[in-house]
């Protein structure tokens, strides 16, 4: 946008704290070079433009604001003669480091003087007067990147060891139990094949051997149909079969008696043997079916065992994204899922996680992987406030157009005077050696410059709520070219 063109003044130059120092010869080469221009109310330039012009205010008010989705969010607004903005780091000498295009947007809310600078101009007299400065900032800058992306590498890999501690923490669990039960069965294959040498040598009849295998393929089908008791009806249950072993004459029936209530069984299936068998072979027959009993329990904890491997391998890959485009359109709730089970070492027994998700909420475009470093961020920060103890609700909606992905903590909160700073790059609260103060810093960028959407963070003692909004559609920039 062009203003209206004005005299430049040297000596109301001279009046501003950006030029004060500057001797005569240098305001006249700023007027000779640059220009004085008068806006009326309106953007005077906007975010994504080339960086053309570097802007002193003479005289009104501006507006700074970045764009966040289809929003335009205010970042500073000032009526301070000699406030500036614009092409500030053209004086930098890697050209493809240059600020080559506006990184926010300038607007000015009542009719305004600026002097303006070309980029061009303002880095040769930087360079030239102040060639010690632009060195120190030039250091500055690229110090501050290669500091940040060396330390964002690290967290990253910090991250990635601490979840792989914590998935072989969560694989050992199942897999130990799936080597022992398989050992067990073992044995209890080796019990069933003697107990059946025995019964096929023992004085039964055909009639009631046939039975006995009746009940034996019944009995295997009670177990995958038992139902978990409670504590209460289990003991009473243990309590009544071990009566009937005793009342039959079975020796150690207290030992056999939290097995078959287990698997769901109960004295009226008892006495269904009792009446199959002779009275002098009962015992052997239900120390037989006892095996058979053991056989399926251990085969579903093999089950159990084995599929819970699976899942946390699903989940792995689900939060790796490794074998998946990186842009895409995706379940978030299967995102959240798969990186509250990465993480469930790291959340501890402490802390009760709950779940309020709409499901009916549409997939979204964009890029998985990303988006779980966001929970992976926001979660650890969560936890790590409550002391790992409290509870912590992980919410998703439809709001403002939006997929609401709301974190919610019982810890102590976010003091007022730093809630505005906890986005800003190496700014952490934590103690020294435990946080780089960059997790926050990346999740925005994740969030507002990659996915266009906003985070919004709502704080009092005893309720923190980070709230993710992402689009429900792509724009027009949203293509899968972006992530290479």
């Amino acid at each position: 946008m062009s203003g209206q063109s004005m005299p430049c003044d040297a000596v109301e130059l001279s009046t501003l704290f950006l030029f004060e120092k500057l001797d005569g010869d240098q305001l006249a080469r700023l007027c000779r070079e640059g220009r004085v221009e008068r806006f009326e109310p309106g953007f005077v330039y906007q975010e994504g433009e080339p960086a053309t012009c570097f802007f002193v205010l003479l005289e009104g008010a501006l507006v700074l604001s970045r764009r966040v989705g289809d929003d335009d969010v205010e970042t500073n607004r000032s009526s301070q003669r000699g406030v500036y903005a614009g092409a500030m780091q053209a004086y930098l000498t890697d050209a493809e480091l240059q600020d080559a295009r506006y990184k926010g947007s300038l607007r000015v809310t009542e009719p305004s003087r600026f002097f303006i600078l070309p980029a061009e101009a303002f880095a040769a007299v930087l360079r030239e007067w102040f060639p010690m400065a632009v060195h120190l900032l030039e250091g500055l800058f690229f110090g501050t990147q290669n500091t940040q992306r060396t330390v964002g590498q690290r967290e990253r890999l910090l991250a990635l060891g601490s979840l792989s501690a914590g998935l072989t923490h969560e694989l050992n669990n199942p897999a130990a139990a799936a080597v022992r039960a398989t050992s067990s069965l073992r044995d209890r294959v080796a019990g069933m094949r003697h107990k059946l040498g025995l019964i096929a040598t023992g004085p039964y009849a055909r009639d009631a051997l046939q039975t006995l295998v009746e009940i034996q393929e019944r009995t295997a089908e009670q177990v995958a149909k038992a139902t978990p008791l409670s504590p209460l009806e289990a003991s009473d249950r243990e309590d009544a079969l071990g009566d009937w072993f005793d009342d039959h004459g079975i020796a150690g029936g207290w030992q056999l008696a939290p097995t078959f209530v287990q698997a769901g069984l109960d004295t009226a299936w008892l006495d269904q043997v009792a009446a199959a068998v002779e009275e002098q072979t009962l015992e052997g027959a239900v120390r037989w079916l006892n095996y058979t009993v053991e056989t399926e329990l251990l085969m579903n904890e093999i089950e159990d065992s084995t599929t819970r491997i699976s899942h946390l391998v699903d989940a792995a890959k689900q939060y790796s994204q490794l074998d998946r485009a990186p842009y895409q359109v995706t379940d978030v709730h299967e995102l959240l899922d798969s990186t509250l089970l990465m993480l469930s070492g790291k959340i501890g027994d402490g802390v009760r996680v709950v779940k309020e998700y709409e499901r009916s909420a549409p997939r979204i475009p964009g890029y998985p992987g990303e988006l779980n470093q966001v929970w992976t961020n926001v979660i650890d920060n969560a936890v790590s406030a409550m002391g790992g103890e409290g509870v912590l609700t992980v919410r998703t909606a439809l709001e403002r157009e939006q997929l609401l992905v709301e974190f919610r903590d019982t810890g102590p909160g976010v003091p007022e005077e730093i809630l505005d700073r906890i986005f800003d790059p190496f700014f952490t609260t934590k103690p020294v050696g435990e946080g780089t103060g960059l997790g926050l810093d990346i999740s925005w960028r994740i969030v507002v410059n990659k996915h266009h959407g906003h985070i919004e963070v709502q704080s009092v003692p005893g309720d923190t709520r980070f709230r993710v909004f992402l689009p429900l559609t792509a724009t027009e920039t949203d293509t899968p070219q972006e992530a290479s």
